[in-house]
């Protein structure tokens, strides 16, 4: 929600002319072009980013693989630290190109704006970096624990179960492998008598 502020206050009110004498829109940071593509930039990034891990949480669980799942998280923890460190980049710049704005009255109409993606950018740099501490949470947790620990059985299709544990506590090396319907039936069991119709 964050980015789309940043990125919707930039591209609706942000560009501006100067004055009546000068018809062409200019970014109202400094005018400096960069400051405004860069807000948008980051913005659109970090919305689509959100989105794509949004998903990827919701199919978390399906994820069959360690290796996968591993690597889920490790893109989830490298991506919002990579965007904390984007979103903070672009709060010190818009803040440093808004600090050297001389207000005229058209860039006047479009302060609002601009502070709000000043402010927005700096709450997004506290979101991601939650987001970061979480996805290295979640690694933690998953190194320490049955996170990542479904790949207990072998992959091939014609792997069989490992054997149940011996007494001792040592897993033994020996598998199931007793061949279903082996035991002789006796027509009738002794003590059974089948009644008659």
């Amino acid at each position: 929600i964050f980015s789309i502020v940043v990125f919707g206050s930039i591209v609706n009110e942000c560009y501006v002319n100067k004055d009546s004498q000068h018809p062409e829109l200019l970014c109202i940071f400094n005018e400096n072009e960069s400051a405004c593509s860069y807000g948008i930039a980051v913005g659109v990034i970090a919305f689509f980013g959100c989105i794509f891990f949004f998903v990827l949480d919701l199919h978390f669980q399906q994820i069959s693989s360690v290796k996968d799942r591993k690597r889920a998280v490790l893109l989830d923890l490298g991506f919002s630290g990579f965007l904390a460190f984007l979103w903070f980049v672009a709060f010190c710049f818009l803040a440093n190109q808004w600090q050297r704005t001389t207000l005229t009255r058209g860039f006047a109409q479009g302060a609002d704006a601009a502070r709000a993606a000043i402010t927005f950018s700096f709450f997004s740099i506290i979101i991601w970096v939650v987001l970061a501490l979480r996805a290295l949470q979640r690694y933690r947790l998953g190194t320490d624990m049955s996170l990542f620990a479904t790949e207990q059985f072998g992959t091939e299709p014609s792997a069989s179960y490992p054997g149940y544990p011996g007494g001792s506590g040592v897993e033994s090396t020996e598998t199931y492998q007793s061949p279903p319907f082996t035991e002789t039936l006796e027509a009738n069991p002794k003590g059974y008598q089948v009644p008659a119709y």
